[in-house]
């Protein structure tokens, strides 16, 4: 039986874009959450470049795709410098098309405080506000909570706490979990925002020289920002100097050839150090690590803060259906399952990508293009090794796991065109029946799990269906052919739960009912 004043049902620590995805899909989903941050205010940081293809179909769920677009800007094409003079431009995604299976082709350049206000906006939506100046001091867990107690003395009960509060994280630190791996002390890197005159906003501008680099990137939105990158100065005994305006000033002027005046201001000084760890652990308990508490690794690749959002997004679900007790607390154990193969993949795609390009800048015409590559579209994820992804078949296209393609189609009823993506969205399991042979199927899933579950008869121009497939697009993209009858489950994070027969109706059901409700968990 349920406590008179039940627990808060999630806490989540950490304000940046992974704990903003996760509380926006918590509270889409109807369960209460609170968001803190140790920050005082909220950071005007830029950090990462954007989201990345994958992550943009996450955005387009939680339904700030138009916002982040609006916020941002394509990727702008690169051009190279050696000695002061441009040598070469390149532009990554030029032969890049968006396809009816992947409707995003390339990242989307934004600076990352204002994806967070874009996030941020969509929380308060749903009457969430991010808790400033909250630090994180101690946590202890219960049978059927966890507290945390703040800086102030605060103290919150809460069923789940996540930590998604960056690289330094206290939550990873209070569960003593390990974070394995290494920082490289050589390879570093002088960052700010800055303000430049007289430079051509049109290019991402790379000064590649044997005895240093600058690179600066416009930042969208401004007039003169810029993500200002450079390597650092020296001092007479060889070691760096911190970042300081009057040192981005000499930087600059000593590899663009340009007047050291151009460049007015600087903020968000830092330093930058390659470092490659891992957590031990995503979940103790009832708490969980997601984003840099996780995972860091170089920023070749531009995979961090977009991992951390898919981290999210695979998490939401899960805790929402455990609290909400249409799931057993053993689903929360796929999490870690599933995204901590993620993140040892994408240490390797990233340390790649760093070594690529740190062999392209060596050459005259070489730079940051080397970082794009396999891997860091962030599409060809899945988790087929999952135990979620149990299914009686695959087809030649997909396999139970796999990242659900879009595919454009129309509604029948109306003639509107509908994409499946506009299918998925929300917070409920989709039933796509391909084939009329599907449709006693699709409704025997529907009526067994009522509102859980959205059930669509895929067909092509004539036949009896929900969906009209006309051009064929849904069929390739999910392998099926034009005369077979087949069922695919897709999961609320828009991956692949399974793939079965017309006649396997009895193995949907059963996957849907191998998430057992618990009975235990309070509803919030």
């Amino acid at each position: 039986m349920c406590a008179a004043t039940p627990p808060l049902p999630v806490l989540v620590v950490g304000a940046g874009p992974t704990g903003l995805t996760l509380a926006v899909d918590l509270a889409r989903r109807g369960i209460a959450v609170r968001i803190i941050d140790k920050s005082a205010g909220f950071p005007r940081t830029s950090r990462a470049k954007g989201p990345n293809p994958r992550s943009l179909e996450v955005l387009e769920d939680l339904g700030v795709l138009g916002a982040v677009l609006a916020a941002g800007a394509a990727p702008l094409p690169m051009r190279k410098y050696r000695g002061g003079v441009a040598v070469a431009d390149a532009e990554p995604f030029a032969d890049q098309r968006p396809t009816p299976d992947a409707p995003y082709d390339r990242p989307h350049m934004m600076a990352q405080w204002r994806l967070e206000e874009v996030l941020r906006d969509r929380l308060a939506e749903y009457g969430v506000r991010v808790g400033l100046g909250a630090e994180l001091v101690d946590l202890a867990e219960g049978d059927a909570s966890v507290t945390a107690t703040l800086a102030g003395g605060e103290r919150v009960e809460a069923s789940y706490v996540a930590g998604c509060d960056g690289g330094h994280s206290a939550v990873r630190k209070l569960l003593g979990v390990p974070f394995e791996g290494r920082t490289d002390e050589t390879g570093l890197m002088v960052c700010g925002d800055v303000e430049v005159e007289g430079l051509d906003r049109g290019f991402w501008h790379q000064w590649f020289d044997e005895d240093g680099a600058v690179m600066l990137c416009p930042i969208p939105g401004t007039r003169s920002g810029w993500w200002f990158q450079a390597g650092p100065e020296l001092d007479a005994q060889g070691a760096p100097l911190p970042p300081s305006l009057a040192g981005f000033r000499r930087l600059f002027a000593k590899h663009t050839g340009l007047p050291a005046d151009r460049l007015t201001r600087a903020a968000l000084l830092s330093t930058y150090r390659v470092n490659e760890r891992l957590a031990a652990r995503y979940r103790v308990g009832r708490a969980f690590l997601a984003g840099d508490a996780a995972h860091v690794h170089s920023i070749a690749g531009g995979l961090g803060m977009n991992t951390g959002i898919q981290d999210a997004y695979n998490l939401g679900w899960k805790l929402a259906r455990v609290v909400r007790g249409q799931a057993g607390p053993a689903l929360l154990d796929t999490y870690e399952e599933e995204r901590l193969p993620v993140a040892e993949q994408v240490l390797d795609v990233s340390a790649e990508r760093l070594r690529a390009t740190l062999e392209a800048i060596k050459r005259p015409g070489g730079g940051l293009d080397a970082a794009v590559g396999p891997g860091t579209n962030g599409l060809g994820g899945g988790y087929p090794w999952s135990s979620l992804a149990a299914s009686p078949r695959a087809t030649p296209r997909l396999r139970a796991g796999d990242r659900a393609p879009d595919a454009p189609c129309r509604d029948t009823a109306t003639g509107a065109p509908r994409r499946l993506f506009e299918v998925f969205a929300g917070p409920h399991f989709t039933l796509l029946g391909f084939g009329t042979g599907t449709a006693g199927a699709l409704r025997e899933a529907a009526a067994a799990h009522g509102d859980d579950v959205r059930a669509y008869g895929v067909g092509a121009a004539g036949e009896p269906c929900d969906l009209t497939d006309a051009a064929g697009h849904a069929h390739t993209a999910y392998g099926v052919g034009p005369d077979e009858d087949l069922l695919v489950l897709v999961r609320p994070d828009n991956h692949v739960g399974l793939v079965a027969g017309a006649d396997e109706v009895k193995a949907v059901i059963e996957y849907l009912g191998g998430i057992p409700s618990s009975g235990t968990e309070c509803r919030s």
